[in-house]
């Protein structure tokens, strides 16, 4: 009833909009084996959230996709594939293998820890970036990125696993958890970005119609984050500025932001600086705001936001302590996601019914209007985020690689 009476009202007040027309206009909610879950479909304006029966469940890794008129086409929890009926994709199983998949089935706990990209020059294929954990544990880095290729002329256009192209191994190393992507500044081509863990080195893949290549390690800076430290790796949503949050060590227990320039043409990092943010606890979540001059990352308890044209530091919110429907369900802060509406959510760091939202994440201070556990679900949901790069994102106009014409 409450979903119903929410897309109610929802249409009633939004009555000209166009719901969930982008590649990143949906967001898969609930967890476990839990038979309820939610969806939420955005516009550039506005949101729909329903509640739908639905088997995948989200931990920490969340992909999904639509095509670009929002027609929702696979989602990925980095356990399997789902296509669009949400069942079992055509060889969709079996992703990244070893134990600690087989440690958590119903989903990995690693934020950000896939995404799906429309390939280049194909409008059929698209690419399932991903990775694991060699082990069990929840807190060693990941020894490998893997690509899935999916081809959705299969399986009557619900797609499907191309097995040739299945846990295809990329790159081996010791790799923070978290992945992003930017748009190259041809505005087709894609760059795939992942940390080298406890070193301030990325690795830079780029995605091209010929296929992928791995083409380079860059280091971007003097400082050595602690082992197992650096986490959510974001682009600015014109990918002018890239950023990941990193923690010191345990003796000096200082939490900071890494922010980077990005040279979308040479896939070039430049002017890094390391932003200190607060002492003796962990920054879980890290977005842009949509203009790129905010930058968002929060503890458990407290929600920051740095000026990048001064980098000043304002705490935004601090947790109200709210718990629903159990004093176990705490509300707190943990991932961050800038959704198509240009507003950005908070999920918390364990079950929960409740999301956050900022209203106007531009606005300086407390004038972006933080809203604790302003959206009732209605389900359990854990803290899994969508990873959407900027799928939008066109070509710098002018510039030496803005060489391809429709």
């Amino acid at each position: 009833m409450r979903s119903i009476i929410l897309v109610f009202l929802l249409f009633i007040f939004f009555p000209n909009c166009t719901i969930g027309q982008g590649y990143n206009h949906q967001w898969l909610m609930g967890y476990g084996n839990w038979t309820n879950k939610g969806r939420i479909i955005y516009s550039d304006s506005a949101y729909i959230y329903s509640i739908e029966q639905r088997k995948m469940g989200f931990e920490g890794t969340q992909g999904n996709i639509c095509d670009a008129q929002g027609n929702f086409l696979m989602s990925s929890n980095g356990v399997w594939i789902a296509n669009a009926n949400n069942d079992t994709m055509l060889n969709g199983s079996g992703l990244n293998p070893g134990n600690f998949v087989n440690s958590w089935p119903n989903g990995l706990l690693i934020d950000k820890g896939n995404f799906f990209l429309p390939f280049p020059g194909d409008t059929l294929k698209y690419i399932l970036f991903h990775q694991t954990v060699s082990g069990g544990s929840t807190s060693v880095a990941s020894t490998e990125l893997f690509y899935t290729s999916i081809d959705l002329s299969l399986d009557s256009g619900l797609g499907g696993v191309i097995l040739n192209e299945k846990n295809v191994i990329i790159l081996q190393d010791t790799i923070s958890w978290g992945l992003t992507a930017c748009k190259h500044a041809n505005g087709r081509d894609w760059w795939v970005i992942c940390n080298k863990d406890a070193f301030p080195i990325l690795h830079t893949v780029l995605v091209f119609p010929g296929g992928i290549l791995n083409n380079f390690v860059q280091t971007i800076g003097a400082f050595v984050p602690y082992k197992e430290s650096i986490s959510n790796p974001v682009f600015s949503s014109d990918g002018s500025k890239f950023a990941y949050t990193i923690y010191d060590n345990p003796s000096n227990k200082i939490s900071s932001v890494v922010v980077s320039n990005f040279d979308r043409c040479t896939g070039q990092f430049f002017n890094t600086q390391v932003i200190p943010v607060t002492s003796g606890e962990y920054l879980w979540g890290l977005s842009f705001s949509p203009n790129g001059s905010l930058l968002y990352t929060n503890s458990t308890l407290n929600l920051y936001q740095i000026n990048l044209n001064t980098n000043t530091i304002d705490t935004v919110a601090v947790y109200d302590g709210f718990s629903f429907p159990i004093p176990a369900a705490a509300t707190t802060f943990d991932s961050e996601y800038l959704a198509a509406n240009g507003k950005i959510y908070l999920t918390t760091g364990g079950s929960s019914q409740h999301i956050h939202e900022i209203n106007y994440p531009d606005s300086a201070g407390l004038a972006c209007d933080v809203q604790q556990h302003a959206i009732p679900l209605g389900v359990w949901h854990f803290r899994s985020v969508p990873n959407h790069p900027n799928y939008n994102l066109g070509p710098v106009v002018g510039s030496v690689c803005d060489s391809i014409t429709s």
